[in-house]
């Protein structure tokens, strides 16, 4: 039977080479960049998809990934995701990408550019010299050369802007909650608190992403920390400064010139900053240059190719990145865990409040993001069928249901393995696995008891003293009911202690034998299970 080949909506407007990217690497795609605009239309032809490529126009809303019953990953030409609900999209298991790098240099030229602009205020005398005039003495610019700069946001494109910077002699002073003192001295620059930089800098670039943290950052109250005569520009996000505030700072002489490529509402059709002269504004041209927007339509076409295909994550915003070597080593551990959480799962009956995962050995060093999205996904199933690797981790979170993973090397006779204990309420629940050679989830450990038992579709799990005669009782109930065993597996603690069994059956356990199971005398406990193998 030949597999079907995963379906791509490309909905703005990308390369052909990305296009045919799709294509070379197995997808089917289609190319309606229209649909971008379009939303009635887009909604009514999106549950036919599995990935959507998108640029800027497209608006992934909730309404729309709500109608994307097929949709696996969504895939954003570029770097800013303020047209994609990340929330709903990680709610409903979908994979949302970016590709971060791919416009980092052309972002950080046009921050660059505008420094400069407004340093010498080149678009006024532009204009004043094409309407005849010579105002040579009206446009008394400033050196960059000596002064200091203010990077907020010091991630890839800040790190290149200052890169640019200290190459045109200038003193760089950063401030990012993520850079570290080594990364600060390997790059040049001298990392400070927000609170430092508005007083010391002479230009102030912003190069971070609008979140509920960095949303206004830029107001009156930061403005007047801010030296007289500083330059402002904000080739970053739309939101990070508030328009009114600046342009009363920009009329009062506070701010001496702003470079804004990006606005609080966009197409910007009216803001307090247009008409003021010490202002130079650009239509959201950060991206803006052939070169940035091929190699992002290139990039975002081979990660979700590669996804869609191969089960590799790159700059996934909401799930862990899996590479494409990776993953073929990866992914027997990743049925593993998620096997292991659906053991717990469908046994625990009453809400979890705590996960510990333990990676031991050569498992320690894979990805262990991954393998934790997925015990959690296992986890939570039985109880909410509609989740995923990527929705997991969010779902958990909003439960309140705490993490705790740890790693520590060999131990055992296994090369590795991974343990799992679950506490809901008063009762810890633990399992162990590992992966033999022949790729298949293997049970090691049940409550303390070790045993060995490989993972079937449909199992029954019982507990029990360890008395004489139980296997034969287990043994003749399942013969009456005409219920063939496929595998049977038995652990327990010592002679006459605590004894468990992992039965593999052919099919499905019937209720009504799973009831008189739970009325024999002999059995403490009787549960079906079903993994999916």
């Amino acid at each position: 039977m030949t597999q079907k080949k995963p379906r791509v909506l490309v909905s703005d407007a990308l390369s052909p080479t990305a296009v045919q990217i799709f294509k070379d690497n197995g997808c089917e795609v289609d190319f309606e960049p229209a649909l971008g605009k379009d939303k009635d239309a887009l909604l009514a032809k999106i549950a036919d998809y599995d990935g959507l490529a998108i640029r800027s126009a497209t608006k992934a809303t909730e309404k729309l990934i709500e109608a994307a019953t097929n949709l696996k990953v969504i895939g954003r030409a570029g770097i800013g995701v303020d047209n994609v609900d990340l929330k709903a999209a990680s709610r409903r298991g979908i994979i949302v990408m970016n590709t971060p790098f791919g416009n980092s240099i052309t972002t950080a030229e046009h921050a660059m550019s505008m420094m400069m602009a407004v340093a010498r205020q080149i678009p006024s005398a532009d204009a004043s010299t094409q309407a005849g005039k010579w105002e040579k003495s009206r446009f008394m610019g400033v050196e960059l050369t000596g002064k200091t700069l203010g990077l907020i946001g010091c991630g890839n494109i800040g790190a290149i802007v200052a890169d640019r910077a200290i190459g045109m002699r200038m003193r760089v002073i950063a401030y990012d909650p993520f850079l570290t003192e080594e990364r600060a001295q390997k790059l040049g620059v001298e990392k400070v608190e927000l609170d430092e930089l508005f007083p010391r800098a002479d230009f102030i670039t912003l190069h971070t992403p609008l979140t509920d943290s960095t949303r206004n950052l830029i107001d009156a109250k930061a403005l007047a920390q801010m030296k007289d005569g500083v330059r402002i520009v904000n080739c970053a996000r739309g939101g990070l400064i508030v328009e009114a505030d600046l342009a009363e700072a920009l009329k009062s002489g506070k701010v001496a010139g702003a470079g804004v490529d990006v606005f609080e509402v966009e197409p910007a059709t009216d803001s307090p900053l247009f008409g003021l002269p010490n202002v130079v504004c650009t239509p959201h041209l950060g991206a803006a240059t052939t070169e940035a927007q091929e190699n992002v339509a290139l990039q975002v076409a081979e990660q979700m190719s590669a996804y869609l295909t191969r089960g590799a994550v790159t700059n996934a915003l909401n799930m862990p990145s899996i590479s494409a070597e990776e993953a073929p080593r990866l992914t027997p551990f990743v049925k593993l865990a998620e096997t292991l959480g659906s053991f717990v799962g469908q046994v625990t009956e009453s809400a979890v409040q705590q996960v510990e995962i333990l990676y031991d050995g050569h498992v320690a060093g894979m990805n262990t993001k991954a393998l934790t999205s997925a015990v959690l996904a296992g986890l939570m199933r039985p109880q909410m069928a509609d989740i995923n690797m990527v929705s997991a981790p969010v779902l958990a979170s909003e439960r309140g249901i705490k993490v705790i993973e740890m790693t520590q090397e060999k131990a055992g006779v296994f090369d590795g393995y991974i343990q799992l204990n679950v506490i809901s309420g008063k009762t810890s629940r633990s399992i162990a696995g590992t992966i033999f050679s022949d790729g298949k989830p293997r049970f090691i450990q049940i409550k303390g008891i070790n045993m060995e038992a490989e993972a079937g579709e449909h199992m029954l799990y019982t507990t029990n003293r360890d008395l004489p005669g139980i296997i034969g009782k287990l043994g003749s109930m399942f013969g009456e009911a005409g219920i063939n065993i496929a595998n049977f597996y038995l652990g327990r603690t010592a002679s006459g202690g605590d004894a468990i069994s992992l039965i593999e059956l052919d099919h499905e356990v019937p209720k009504d034998f799973l009831q008189r199971l739970m009325d024999a005398p002999e059995i403490d406990s009787a549960k079906a299970l079903e993994f999916t193998i």
